[in-house]
């Protein structure tokens, strides 16, 4: 999570990062966080009440952070008391940074949330940037591709859907501690059965011109020609196959960023390196100025604690929490 926020702050400087002040997040970050806290909320609703569609409450999570973007057209889900839960009163999410308007032409609409449903046609990258938490939750559904997708499939077409299979799954993989180049065959393996276009080997150029090519500022702008989602994650596993080292994580991400459209690739990078290396190797003095990095790590300390600790409870037994059903309500 913090990975993916400090790619997100990074890739939209250009790689030119200012000396000092807050490092602020943009709306791909901003809708990552709601993404997590409908992944927790789904699981709070699934324990009390038994029956739950998941990417129907991510959905849900997501008329949240339009709400309080005071984006018009935004039907509330209650009179009174709503947007609900913690995240919804966190200032910096209701600030405007971005637009993300595939995913709000969706959330204007009717929902559409049967992933067989291919309604939406937008190919851009929030497809893919902000279903990447997914990759984590494989002791809670054992496919996070087909999650990831099932999510993205709420606001986007068919090649930002298998994006997003391809990228969770690299989370997974990449967090299990396996290195990135498995990372990417196992993702086109196991997302095969389920790519609605993305057919073969979706990732095998990228990978073939970090081994050729690496750290190749004119191979990566190739790479990322535009903000689709595939070309993000393409750019993304180029920039993490040329800088594996764990020490060269910031290196990566203002490379990345400095792509003419590498801001979602950065922030998928970021993602993939904080995955694969972990906390400690993300760069201190960035991590320090991030704008939501408190919020990033709330986040992923309790999607933790709600899988490992039920701190709500079940419909059958009691919490060791009183405050987690208003912080995550199952709804």
């Amino acid at each position: 999570m913090l990975g993916l926020m400090l790619g997100d702050a990074v890739g939209v400087t250009g790689g030119h990062l200012p000396a000092e002040g807050p490092l602020r997040a943009t709306s791909a970050g901003q809708l990552a966080c709601f993404t997590v806290e409908g992944i927790i909320r789904a699981d709070v609703r699934g324990s009390h009440k038994g029956i739950c569609h998941p990417p129907s409450v991510v959905w849900h999570a997501y008329t949240r952070w339009a709400s309080v973007q005071g984006i018009p057209g935004i039907r509330p889900w209650r009179d009174e008391n709503w947007p609900d839960g913690w995240l919804a009163q966190v200032p910096a999410l209701g600030v405007r940074r971005g637009s993300a308007p595939a995913t709000v032409s969706a959330l204007q609409a009717r929902p559409v949330l049967d992933p067989d449903d291919h309604v939406w046609t937008s190919l851009g990258a929030h497809g893919l940037t902000r279903t990447l938490p997914a990759g984590l939750i494989e002791w809670w559904h054992p496919e996070p591709g087909r999650f990831a997708a099932e999510v993205a499939a709420t606001t986007h077409g068919s090649e930002a859907v298998d994006a997003a299979a391809l990228g969770a799954t690299m989370i997974k993989t990449m967090a299990a501690g396996r290195e990135p180049d498995e990372a990417v065959e196992r993702a086109q393996r196991e997302c095969q059965s389920f790519l609605q276009v993305l057919t073969g080997r979706p990732l095998a150029e990228a990978a073939q011109t970090a081994l050729a090519h690496p750290r190749d500022p004119a191979m990566l702008a190739r790479l990322v020609p535009d903000s689709r989602a595939l070309s993000a994650l393409a750019g993304a596993v180029y920039v993490v196959l040329s800088f594996p080292e764990r020490a060269h994580v910031r290196d990566a991400l203002l490379f990345a960023a400095s792509a003419p459209h590498g801001r979602h690739a950065a922030a998928t990078a970021g993602a993939l390196l904080g995955a694969r290396h972990g906390v400690n190797a993300l760069p201190v003095g960035l991590v320090s100025r991030l704008e939501l990095a408190w919020v990033a790590d709330v986040l992923a300390r309790d999607l933790l604690a709600e899988f490992v600790d039920r701190p709500s409870g079940t419909g059958y037994t009691d919490g060791s929490d009183p405050d987690w059903w208003d912080r995550y309500p199952g709804w």
